[in-house]
């Protein structure tokens, strides 16, 4: 598959000149001012890259003796060649020499423009493949890839009949990982040269190309409007720090919107993940599928940038001094930023709610004596819980509590909320999505307690209230289902695989079970399925199982040198929530037609059991009555090796 992207790099460069600039609008100088302006021309451009030997060179007019106003400069490599143009085109030298820059190989392009006007062409319209057209399947399943040895497969997982149905397979066809889109349109490939997404109504096609040499992590915007990719490399100095190069292109037309590039240490504040102390993703994407806003945090600033033109807002950053850290609402431009204790504590810790594009604080809360803190937004951006760590009054310790913004009320209130025991260790937290609800795995045994919140108590909806503690759980992970109301408890690693499916409305366990030596657990979009998976970190008992929402396992497929399962996302819904909501009051109407499939379904399913049971029988009963017609025709044989005694008359 590579071949047709040598080749097409093959054509870029067939002339050879892709390293070779011409800078126009020089000086016209007589020789004895000649060495002086090539010093002027070679000080600025060699700081740029390496020009080869013999590289520069200022044509001289034969009659009067004087250069001509121009020069060509060969660098080691295009990508020099290229920086050089984007970097000193319109470089004002005096008032009346400003540089005109062009690549060498674009005068073959110009030279080849016609004089005479003729009207572009007008292609007849074909329209484009129908890349939702998976969500229209009949038996409303949904499609999952997965990364085994060599081979990258995306298959339907069809429940009802207990197995996996394939929809497309390739090998190599990525040489890292692969990432969905966040509303499943596309599928993303990393490559050597760049990444690529691929997508289609019946099976994957490539649908575009994003060139990136070495890229090593990708991300889309949440609107998947943008991809952003990002590539780190080895300076040519051991002593400097890694060389960082982020583009962000269009998704649909490939087109690079901006880039960034500079020095590994100035992309690696604040955040945790991400490859050599670089969180990922460096630019974070403000809330909504507008992608309008993205912002990466700074030294003493956070710098968010607007996506009509991909500069600044008000072309400047937000100051804040000592920030580390800031989340944006999963669905507002506002963004919450953590400031940390300062001065051994005169100047307490603080965390602000900001409100893009005008910059204006909406809330502030001081925390006094803080360790540490972590911030956690609700998915309709509804809640922010700001879990922090306080040293105790002699600082030998620390405990935790949350302070919680209710965002969509008047102005801001914010509660605290303190655990039972308050010196209990937090080992999880997760907002019910969509919900009022979060849950807190917490203590200090191995066993430890797992209690649920709701942000609207019966009888006071403005005040924090527990619903339950399950006490002594084998987990240590969190997994709600995207619809709310049920939970996955996972105890991954150290617990060994342990799960307990759980609904919060009843406060009731709907089943435990177990996925030995489990890695990752994912539920579904649709919240009606649970895969639990065993990678490559273990030898052993690699493959994934399918579970039903209330823990029944439907199937399981073990595969060697598994590394990935990814559920392909949905988008949102169309319906309004009046409509979701008349849909559920009416659910009898509507599910009679499914009763009816899947009846239809468990009939065919114990007929193939019977079909299945028949054949069996009949095998059975062929092998005894060969195994009879064999013991008769060695009866007289036996009967001769006993001395004519007829031994099988005897008991």
């Amino acid at each position: 598959d590579d071949d047709d992207v040598y080749h097409d790099d093959q054509l870029e460069f067939d002339s050879g000149f892709g390293n070779v600039i011409v800078v126009d609008n020089l000086p016209v100088v007589p020789r004895e001012k000649f060495e002086k302006l090539e010093g002027v021309i070679r000080k600025i451009y060699s700081q740029i890259g390496v020009i080869k030997e013999d590289g520069l060179w200022m044509p001289v007019d034969p009659e009067t003796k004087k250069t001509l106003g121009y020069c060509f400069i060969e660098y080691n490599t295009p990508q020099e060649a290229e920086l050089a143009k984007e970097k000193t085109h319109g470089y004002k030298l005096d008032r009346a020499h400003i540089f005109a820059v062009n690549m060498f190989d674009d005068f073959d392009k110009y030279m080849k423009v016609p004089d005479e006007w003729a009207p572009p062409e007008i292609k007849p319209y074909t329209p484009g493949e129908n890349l939702q057209k998976w969500l229209a399947d009949e038996k409303a399943r949904d499609q999952f890839v997965i990364r085994a040895g060599t081979d990258t497969e995306v298959l339907w997982n069809d429940a009802r009949q207990s197995k996996t149905e394939p929809v497309y397979k390739r090998t190599y066809w990525t040489e890292s990982f692969v990432q969905w889109s966040p509303m499943g349109t596309y599928l993303a490939t990393v490559h050597r040269q760049g990444a690529a997404v691929w997508g289609g109504a019946n099976t994957f096609n490539r649908l575009m190309r994003y060139a990136h040499p070495q890229v090593k992590l990708i991300d889309f915007s949440p609107g998947e409007k943008f991809l952003v990719t990002y590539s780190s490399h080895e300076p040519s100095n051991p002593r400097d720090a890694n060389r960082v190069v982020i583009n962000i292109f269009d998704v649909r037309t490939g087109k690079m919107m901006r880039d960034f590039k500079g020095s590994a240490d100035e992309f690696a504040v604040g955040g945790a993940g991400g490859v050599a102390g670089n969180s990922w993703p460096v630019f974070r994407w403000g809330g909504g599928k507008e992608d309008k806003y993205f912002a990466k945090l700074g030294k003493n600033m956070i710098s968010v940038y607007e996506t009509e033109t991909f500069s600044l807002i008000d072309k400047k950053s937000l100051k804040v001094e000592n920030v580390v850290d800031f989340s944006w609402s999963p669905t507002d431009p506002i963004i919450a930023l953590f400031v940390p204790e300062l001065g051994g504590g005169n100047q307490p810790a603080r965390v602000s709610l900001v409100q893009m594009p005008g910059k204006e604080e909406l809330r502030q809360k001081n925390l006094f004596s803080i360790s540490d803190c972590k911030m956690y937004w609700q998915s309709n951006g509804d809640y922010l819980a700001v879990k922090a760590d306080r040293y105790t009054k002699t600082k030998k310790s620390t405990y935790t509590g949350f302070e919680l913004f209710r965002i969509k009320e008047r102005d801001i209130p914010i509660e605290v909320l303190e655990l039972d025991n308050k010196n209990d260790k937090i080992i999880a937290f997760a907002w019910e999505p969509k919900g009022h609800r979060f849950a807190v795995i917490h203590g200090d045994n191995p066993r430890p307690d797992v209690s649920f919140y709701s942000m609207r108590s019966t009888h006071n909806l403005g005040r924090v209230a527990k619903l339950t503690t399950l006490k002594g759980k084998q987990a240590n992970a969190l997994f709600w289902s995207p619809g709310g109301r049920f939970i996955v408890l996972a105890g991954l690693k150290g617990f060994n695989g342990q799960l307990e499916f759980f609904n919060v409305d009843e406060l009731e366990t709907m089943a435990t079970a177990e996925h030995f030596m489990a890695t990752d657990v994912e539920w579904d979009p649709t919240g009606r399925y649970v895969a639990t998976s065993v990678t490559s970190v273990h030898e052993m008992e690699n493959g994934f199982n399918i579970w039903s929402f209330n823990g029944k396992l439907l199937y399981r497929i073990l595969k060697d040198h598994f590394f990935q399962f990814l559920w392909r996302p949905r988008p949102p819904s169309f319906l309004t929530p009046e409509k979701e909501e008349e849909i559920a009051r009416n659910l009898k109407k509507y599910s009679k037609k499914y009763e009816a499939e899947d009846q239809d379904v468990s009939m065919l399913l114990s007929e193939q059991d019977r079909e299945k049971r028949r054949m069996l029988k009949e095998e059975w009963e062929k092998c005894v009555s060969e195994w009879r017609r064999a013991q008769e025709e060695e009866k007289l044989e036996r009967q001769k090796l006993r001395d004519g005694e007829a031994s099988d008359e005897e008991e």
